[in-house]
């Protein structure tokens, strides 16, 4: 039987601490950003980098129904 992937304590700390820094949503803690949007991105492409895999871990979150998880390390 194969484990169980650890979330990386970091990453899940980005989406309570980075913010979108453009765009209709500038300001707004990643985990806070509404799922269509995300999604959307998801469709056009996130940005490189830190931001853009943020980005999609909180989409991952948002689908999978684990933001209170994530709320929590407020």
């Amino acid at each position: 039987m194969s484990e169980l992937p650890t979330p990386d304590p970091e990453r899940l700390m980005d989406l309570v601490r980075m913010r979108m820094p453009f765009g209709k949503y500038e300001g707004v803690t990643l985990i806070d950003l509404p799922q269509p949007y995300l999604v959307w991105f998801s469709q056009k492409g996130f940005p490189n980098g830190r931001l853009g895999e943020a980005m999609a871990l909180a989409l991952e979150v948002k689908h999978n129904g684990l933001e209170g998880l994530v709320k929590g390390l407020r």
